[in-house]
């Protein structure tokens, strides 16, 4: 178990790096614009500085934090938690990652919402199955 925990630890963690890049770039888009509509999912490809930066801040975050679970849960990191608390952190991360893959597919397969077509692409094709796999890991981290 430590190298899928090592390995959704390391994949948490890059998607954290990601975000934190967005507070100042927003690769891999070309333009804020296209951030705001093809990841963000806004049809106006607007991202008001108010929202954005903390919601961004909070999201990496708790993705560095869902890390830290995760490899402390599989045995790749110390934790200084209770091993009660660090396994209910782990599934707590399991969840919210599944919920938002499977909420991701419902809602973006049956045109729910006003997302543009392009969000709900990459939401279709890479953002949902990505929050399936690495809950389902996080989840099989969790059980052992």
């Amino acid at each position: 178990m430590p190298v899928l925990a090592a390995v959704v630890g390391a994949a948490l963690l890059a998607i954290a790096a990601l975000h934190a890049l967005w507070l100042v770039h927003p690769w891999p888009a070309a333009t804020t614009a296209d951030l705001a509509r093809d990841v963000v999912g806004r049809t106006d490809g607007s991202l008001p500085r108010s929202f954005f930066v903390p919601a961004t801040v909070a999201v990496t975050l708790a993705l560095v934090a869902a890390a830290w679970l995760v490899a402390a849960q599989g045995g790749t990191l110390s934790a200084p938690l209770p091993d009660g608390l660090v396994r209910a952190g782990t599934w707590g991360v399991a969840v919210v990652l599944l919920g938002r893959g499977a909420f991701g597919l419902v809602e973006s397969a049956a045109g729910l919402g006003d997302h543009p077509a392009s969000y709900r692409r990459l939401d279709l094709r890479v953002y949902s199955p990505l929050c399936l796999a690495l809950g389902a890991a996080s989840a099989v981290v969790a059980l052992a």
